[in-house]
């Protein structure tokens, strides 16, 4: 319902739209979630990233837009040209700079800015050892401050190399959701979650 309210919240506004999505099961939950509305959401004002993506072929088992594209986006009207996958054909690095490009397009901010980009929904799911997107802890891209997207060729969960939203921009979202269903998550989660009280004690 959160997530439908912040969608129907963004109908008065001719701004695109712009969307971060998770792979694992997140995509079935928000098709269930969303499908059963479509008459209340514009879809053509939707620009979709994906918050993290395996840096595999866009029909590959592992690839977070086929999961994405089964479980939801093919079934919505979002125009073709607005769903946003990895350049396979350029090197991991490369791919990623392309990525950052496009979302600077996008959202009509300049990356050599100090400016970073909004998105109005990002909807993240947690690893059983507490990563999100492919940041994952003691890896050194959780200090990365200055690029948008970035590379991954070491990561600890299969397959290594992955590019991923940085946190800059994750902290910059209006709107983040999180969804930690399943047992393996039970245990990292109190490590990674902190009550509204002490949120607001820390400012």
């Amino acid at each position: 319902e959160a997530v439908l309210k912040v969608v129907e919240d963004s109908k008065g506004s001719d701004a695109p739209f712009l969307v971060a999505l998770s792979g694992g099961s997140l995509p079935k939950l928000l098709a269930a979630g969303l499908l059963a509305h479509t008459d209340k959401i514009d879809f053509s004002k939707w620009h979709v990233f994906f918050a993290d993506e395996r840096y595999v072929a866009h029909t590959h088992e592992d690839s977070n837009l086929l999961a994405c594209k089964e479980a939801f986006l093919d079934k919505v009207p979002i125009p073709q040209d607005n769903i946003y996958g990895i350049d396979m054909s350029k090197s991991l690095a490369e791919s990623a700079l392309a990525y950052q490009e496009d979302l600077s397009r996008v959202s009509g901010i300049d990356p050599t800015s100090s400016k970073v980009p909004r998105f109005d929904l990002v909807l993240l799911g947690m690893g059983p050892d507490g990563h999100t997107c492919s940041l994952f802890p003691g890896h050194s891209l959780l200090d990365e401050s200055k690029l948008w997207v970035a590379s991954i060729d070491d990561s600890p969960k299969p397959p290594p190399q992955r590019i991923t939203l940085t946190y800059p921009v994750l902290d910059n979202a209006k709107n983040v959701f999180f969804l930690a269903a399943g047992s393996s998550k039970a245990e990292v989660l109190p490590k990674v979650t902190v009550s509204l009280e002490e949120l607001e004690k820390m400012g």
